[in-house]
């Protein structure tokens, strides 16, 4: 078993002695004031999101509105867990986590967009979480090994808020952003991709192949013709 970097009995006393310190023990690397400051920003912006994507939830509206409106919700919903993450973590390193709503407008890396139409609302969230990805990143890079519980719990965040933006994405992908109609859901980089679906020329399931159908019909009429002479016959 390898051997303690500091002297265990000098850590007991210093456990004993610094006891109202909390979680927050004399190794901590870095600034506790300046960590719970960046933490109340995501916080802050997480908070946001999540009133944003409730909001969206319930004005969502237009063909697409239900598919659209469940992951919104359920995107609000992991945004509050993300907050709850966060401000738990606050606490931890003895600091308060802001929920003044008069602060945390003020605080949050992403805005608050309300949106016009569905797609709208879409492009708003991808936005955010777009930009949530980038500074949350940068959390993680300033934790670092002096506060790997932090950097942990940002890059869990971090993960979900890629896969959040990657759902955005699609959704706005598949909705016209001016007339909210079905889009052709092909690769984006096919110079089609994104345009209406033209269904003038588009193939009628109904259609008879010629000479297949005529060949089809005239067996079908012969089967018929025999089956009346055999009825017939059986007379």
């Amino acid at each position: 078993m390898g051997q303690f970097l500091t002297d265990i009995k000098t850590i007991r006393e210093r456990a004993r002695r610094e006891i109202n310190e909390g979680a927050v023990t004399p190794d901590y690397a870095l600034d506790k004031d300046q960590v719970c400051k960046i933490l109340n920003e995501a916080l802050a912006t997480e908070i946001v999101c999540v009133l944003r994507y409730r909001f969206h939830y319930f004005m969502a509206s237009g063909i697409h509105k239900e598919g659209v409106a469940a992951e919104f919700l359920q995107h609000s919903k992991e945004e509050q867990a993300h907050a709850d993450k966060i401000a738990e973590r606050i606490k931890q390193l003895g600091g308060k986590p802001e929920m003044n709503p008069a602060v945390v407008a003020g605080r949050a890396h992403a805005e608050y967009v309300e949106g016009e139409s569905l797609a709208d609302m879409i492009r708003e969230n991808l936005v955010a979480e777009r930009i949530a990805i980038q500074t949350y990143r940068e959390m993680v890079n300033y934790f670092g090994d002096k506060d790997p519980t932090s950097r942990v719990m940002m890059e869990g965040i971090l993960a979900q808020e890629e896969e959040h933006a990657d759902d955005m994405a699609d959704l706005l992908f598949a909705v016209n952003p001016t007339t909210e109609e079905e889009t052709k859901l092909v690769n984006p980089d096919e110079k089609d991709a994104g345009k209406k679906v033209d269904t003038v020329n588009a193939p009628k399931a109904q259609t008879k192949t010629p000479g297949v159908t005529k060949n089809f019909d005239k067996k079908s009429s012969d089967k018929k013709s025999s089956g009346g002479k055999k009825a017939a016959k059986k007379k």
